[in-house]
């Protein structure tokens, strides 16, 4: 088994998430080979790796869309069949059809959904833990505005607060800083890590390696586990190009004095 290195300062917390000997394969080629790992609650996690590293398949196998060919998933020791409440999913936002009539208060009720009754509709008290979600993303005085009216980021903002609605404790978060500018990627990252503050635990797939330092844990990825924990041990150029390989050479130089800032 590859069993990622967990340093003993982080062991001591409660597991949120476990990994043990995670394989996916499509049409019987390997996507990702024998992840195991370990996230402790109220952590952000990164999944950096090249393209067609698996980073997606792992959000998905995780989320239960895909089928593991092998390997377990854990969320606070059960499986997600038995606690599909608790997690959350912000994705793309280029993967959604923003013509859908629905306003940012609609898009943040759906958070609600599965926990309604067959054929219910939210009242009262939905609606406000849903502008109170907002009021906690900071775009409450955007709630009756057509989602597709909104930046990106705000976008962004919005499906947080619709999981926050779910009452999901663990979010995925799929490229949240896409097409966003520098100012609003901060002002994520603060609002990630008041989430983390309160006890949630986020892993977000990210392809900037300028930002590496504001993880708490760093997943390397390429099919397998390259390397996993605080940005400061895992984010060497050794461990860069071997998850990037050959790929690495096009990367900035910027990325480079991050890596090497981080040691």
């Amino acid at each position: 088994m590859q069993e990622a290195n967990i340093p003993s300062e982080t062991k001591a917390k409660q597991v949120a998430i476990s990994l043990r000997d995670l394989t996916v394969s499509y049409q019987e080629k390997p996507v990702l080979r024998s992840i195991s790992m370990d996230v402790p609650k109220g952590q952000i996690v990164g999944i950096v790796g090249p393209n067609g590293a698996g980073k997606s398949t792992l959000i998905q196998a995780m989320l239960g869309l895909v089928q593991p060919d092998a390997g377990q998933i854990r969320y606070y020791g059960r499986p997600i069949s038995e606690c599909r409440q608790l997690v959350g999913y912000v994705p793309q936002t280029e993967s959604v059809d923003w013509d859908f009539p629905v306003t940012v208060l609609d898009v943040v009720l759906m958070g609600h959904f599965g926990r309604l009754k067959w054929l219910g509709r939210p009242g009262r008290k939905h609606r406000e833990e849903a502008l109170h979600a907002l009021e906690t993303v900071g775009m409450a005085p955007y709630r009756n505005r057509h989602i597709r009216q909104l930046s990106g980021g705000q976008q962004q903002r919005v499906f947080l607060a619709r999981a926050l609605c779910q009452k999901a404790e663990i979010l995925f978060l799929d490229e949240p800083f896409g097409g966003v500018d520098a100012a609003t990627e901060k002002a994520i990252f603060s609002l990630m890590n008041n989430l983390a503050s309160s006890g949630h635990t986020l892993l977000v797939v990210n392809h900037d390696l300028s930002v590496l330092d504001r993880y708490n844990q760093l997943l390397l990825l390429n099919q397998r586990v390259i390397a996993y924990g605080p940005p400061r041990l895992v984010a060497s150029e050794e461990n860069l190009r071997q998850t990037y390989g050959g790929r690495l050479s096009l990367l900035d130089q910027a990325d480079y004095a991050m890596a090497d800032h981080l040691q």
